[in-house]
């Protein structure tokens, strides 16, 4: 096996999506309703879920992330006086039998009650893992308008 020191650091990579529900089961990602944009006026459950691809020469590491709730405007949201953040750290392991060089996917399930979020408006989920984001780290979703009935 090839020392890991002198391989050259490969970068992490990112997919994000939002579903009704998700779960990570035996190392993969299961969506229930996945790929949603717009969520009802109403609280309803909502999952977050993102995989990230670990080069082999990182397997081994402990990687944190932080994924952070934004409003249209960039700025944090806030729950009662904290802002609405998760945060955690993923380690991918070298299973046995795994492709010496082969990057390792770990997938990551965020599930949420209720957001303290409102009618009409824009958000943004935005991820840093290992102290740093990239272009597509992030997802956004708008809240349907509250429909007036007579």
């Amino acid at each position: 096996m090839a020392n890991d020191q002198d391989q050259p650091v490969e970068a992490l990579s990112v997919t994000m999506l939002l579903a009704e529900a998700a779960q990570v089961a035996d190392g993969k990602l299961s969506l229930l309703g996945g790929g949603i944009a717009v969520i009802p006026p109403r609280p309803q459950p909502m999952a977050l879920a993102f995989i990230v691809t670990v080069p082999w020469n990182r397997a081994d590491d402990t990687i944190p992330w932080v994924c952070e709730l934004l409003d249209s405007a960039g700025m944090p949201v806030i729950a009662g006086d904290v802002p609405v953040l998760v945060n955690g750290q993923i380690t991918a392991g070298r299973p046995q039998g795994w492709p010496e060089g082969q990057p390792l996917n770990v997938p990551v399930v965020i599930s949420f009650s209720a957001l303290p979020v409102e009618p009409a408006k824009s958000y943004l989920w935005r991820l840093a893992v290992d102290g740093a984001s990239a272009d597509g780290w992030s997802i956004g979703f708008s809240v349907a308008p509250e429909l007036l009935t007579a």
